[in-house]
């Protein structure tokens, strides 16, 4: 297929928005891998863009014993290694550097949590931070309770300034513990305090979904039942469980990927039109998207859904093991590293058009894409002139890797002959702005900084996910589904290929 490149259509507009005050991030779990690849990294850059204010500052909270010192010289190790500036500014790193600081204290040990009110209110008076918190679990999610808790019962989340918690996903293993842990939050926070994260709402792709819909008035006025034939939302990944293999074994791909990252794509996707930018305002038209999707039965789940689980195979032409065969998964596991949905959306817009989602480990390549196929075009007038059948068209939206949209269109080929054949137009972010977009991380802490909740989940959005795959989940119970195996390296299991085959559809291959 042919590919047609147009110039950046934009023009500079910039929505002007407030500057964070200075403020203290305590992240509980300092010394592990989010807060070493990602946290620290994308607090420098911005930093580097000069976007933190005078006075912030970062308390690290773990049980290893750790000096200020010795923790600024891993984190400065971290930098160098994940942030996306190299090198590192030397004038820019010393200046952050000054207000990092480490707390050492198991999180059962109420003292621990006096020690830290010690050292904030400490900080406040040298830093100027005005009793303004921002809590960060970065923990694991078994101890998500217990640290919120502790934060109420010493006094730490106190009214005197803004205080805001980030929760790490998973939020909950299901409905029943989401909705006790939604309970624990708001016994010691506010909602609007509460920032559920999820870090595929901070990829620029994602944020322009909205952007591309409702900005574009060529794109709104097709996004419905009459004009759109299916949608495909695809994430997929060449890597295997890795060292995840524990978690992986109690969480497998419907938990891990579906339940979050894939519905909130298909909520911006599907959504109607906010009334506002204001975050209550796209917040609650996600949630009455969710509420939209059909609940299927468990009949339906056995005809609209595929487990399955990769066997070995070769990625990138080398062989790679089973998922049975990873460290500390048992073998005779039946978790699933790929799951297929169908799902309906019982609303006037979308009344008819099947939603399908995708997502495995150790596929071809690491892709996410959003796909919206549109009704073919009648074929009366091209029909016996082209040499090949026309194609619909379709709108990407590339999520990773190189982010950006393409519109596949039917064109004529040069030449005497009348033919008719497929090009694509295609839009890159690297290649129109000229610029690497910011780490997902860096858009997430910025916007919590500031209090703006927009790409952040809300207790009842997160409930209304669970929902939805708890039933899957119960389907699959009920109706004894084992994974079905696939080799890695391939597109999945062939079950999958027949759950679209009959509908007389087929999945894209991005």
């Amino acid at each position: 297929m042919d590919t047609l490149f147009i110039e950046n259509p934009f023009r500079d507009g910039v929505i002007p928005r407030c500057s964070p005050d200075p403020c203290v991030l305590v992240i509980f779990g300092a010394t592990g891998d989010l807060t070493r690849r990602k946290l620290v990294p994308a607090l420098y850059n911005l930093a580097h863009e000069g976007q933190l204010p005078t006075g912030f500052a970062v308390v690290g909270f773990a049980r290893r014993p750790r000096t200020d010192e010795e923790f600024r010289a891993e984190m400065r190790a971290a930098v160098e290694r994940f942030s996306r500036f190299h090198p590192i500014n030397a004038a820019v790193w010393e200046n952050f550097a000054r207000g990092l600081f480490y707390q050492q204290a198991d999180f059962t040990a109420p003292d621990g949590y006096a020690a830290l009110r010690a050292r904030l209110e400490q900080l406040d008076r040298e830093r100027g931070t005005a009793g303004r918190r921002l809590f960060y679990l970065a923990c694991a999610p078994s101890e998500f309770g217990l640290v919120i808790e502790r934060l109420g019962a010493a006094g730490l989340v106190q009214r005197h300034g803004p205080q805001r918690i980030i929760v790490e996903k998973p939020f909950g293993s299901n409905l029943s513990s989401a909705r006790h842990l939604n309970e624990v939050l708001t016994a010691v926070f506010a909602e609007p305090e509460v920032f559920r994260i999820d870090h595929y709402l901070g990829k620029e792709t994602v944020q322009n979904i909205l952007s591309m819909r409702f900005a574009n008035a060529i794109f709104e006025p097709l996004w419905n039942q009459k004009y759109v034939d299916h949608v495909q939302i695809t994430v997929a990944e060449s890597l295997g469980v890795e060292t995840r293999g524990a978690f992986y074994e109690q969480a497998g791909a419907l938990r891990d990927m579906v339940t979050n990252h894939m519905m909130q794509l298909l909520a911006l996707t599907a959504m109607e039109p906010p009334s506002s930018l204001a975050a209550e305002d796209i917040r609650t038209e996600k949630v009455k998207l969710l509420r939209a999707i059909r609940r299927l039965s468990p009949g339906e789940v056995a005809t609209n859904t595929v487990r399955g689980q990769y066997d070995e195979g070769f990625v990138g032409g080398q062989h790679v093991p089973a998922y049975r065969q990873e460290p500390h998964v048992a073998p005779d596991s039946d978790t699933e590293t790929y799951a297929a949905l169908k799902l309906h959306l019982d609303n006037w817009r979308w009344s008819g058009v099947p939603f399908y989602l995708r997502h495995g480990k150790r596929l071809p390549k690491q892709v996410a894409e959003i796909a919206v196929q549109f009704k073919p075009s009648p074929a009366v007038l091209f029909a016996a002139a082209s040499s090949v059948p026309l194609q619909p068209n379709v709108l990407a939206l590339r999520i990773q890797p190189d982010e950006g949209i393409s519109i596949r269109m039917n064109a004529k080929t040069p030449g005497t002959t009348l033919n008719i054949q497929p090009v694509k137009m295609d839009f890159r972010y690297g290649g129109a702005f000229g610029a690497r977009s910011p780490e997902a991380y860096e858009r997430l802490l910025y916007d919590a900084l500031i209090g703006d909740s927009t790409l952040f989940l809300r207790g009842d959005e997160v409930e209304c996910t669970w929902a939805i795959t708890d039933t899957i989940r119960a389907g699959w119970a009920e109706n004894h589904m084992a994974p079905a195996l696939y080799e890695a390296g391939s597109w999945g299991p062939r079950e999958a290929d027949a759950m679209m085959g009959r509908d007389g559809r087929e999945w894209r291959r991005p």
